[in-house]
This record gives structure tokens, C-alpha cells and sequence, in this order.
């Protein structure tokens, strides 16, 4: 599940992503998004940091209470980013965050090696 306030970056994630093999599906907003993790239970979910309304981090969050087998790895081309991970890690939770324009062979490699897809 790829969750960006941005049509043109989600979109841009999801041809991406789908051209690699994955079955991805795009939110625009954290709040979308929960309303389909209990229905689906998806694997993974990448989730811009920064968005109006419930973060990232936020989104994160809930997800573990609910999909505690879901991996959450957030991105995010803001500073503001940075200390709210940090902020969350102080509290023990630990998420993975990639850099803003995000590269497509890291997206690629990184999201593999977290589902446990062959390269």
C-alpha cells in the first residue's frame, strides 16, 4: 500500500512498484488508508511522512496496533521528517524512513528485501 497526499509521486510509486511484480495500491491520505488495512492486511505500507491530517508516523503507528505483521517504511523529502521519526523512536518505535526524491532501484531493493521477495 503506498500512501502519499501527492498524486503525481503516488502514482509515479505505484507504476514502479507494479512494473516490478508487486501488487501495490495507492491511498491518499492516512485516514484511506485505514479504513482499507483492516480489510486487507496488506504487507508493507509506504507512507509519505508529512500529509495533511493524520502523519505518517501516525499511520504507523495505529497500523502496528491493528497489523502488527504489516512492515510500515516511511519517506519523505521534509526536514520536519527527521524529528518526527526521531521523536518516535525516542518512544521505541522504530521505522524505516527514505530520502525524498526516493530512487527506484533503493525503493525496489529495500521493499524486497522487507516483504522477502527474490531480487
Amino acid at each position: 500500500m503506498i500512501v502519499d497526499d501527492e498524486p503525481v509521486i503516488r502514482e509515479t510509486i505505484l507504476e514502479i512498484l507494479n512494473d516490478e511484480g508487486f501488487e501495490a495500491m495507492g491511498m491518499s491520505s492516512a485516514t484511506e488508508a485505514l479504513t482499507w488495512v483492516d480489510r486487507i492486511k496488506p504487507d508493507l505500507i509506504l507512507t509519505d511522512v508529512v500529509m495533511p491530517g493524520t502523519n505518517g508516523i501516525e499511520l504507523a503507528t495505529i497500523v502496528a496496533e491493528r497489523c502488527p505483521d504489516c512492515r510500515v517504511v516511511l519517506f519523505s523529502g521534509q526536514s520536519a521528517a527527521t524529528d518526527l521519526v526521531e521523536r518516535a523512536r525516542a518512544k521505541g518505535q522504530q521505522f524505516e524512513l527514505l530520502p525524498k526524491p526516493i530512487d527506484p532501484e533503493v525503493l525496489v531493493s529495500t521493499l524486497r528485501a522487507m516483504s522477502g521477495q527474490q531480487l
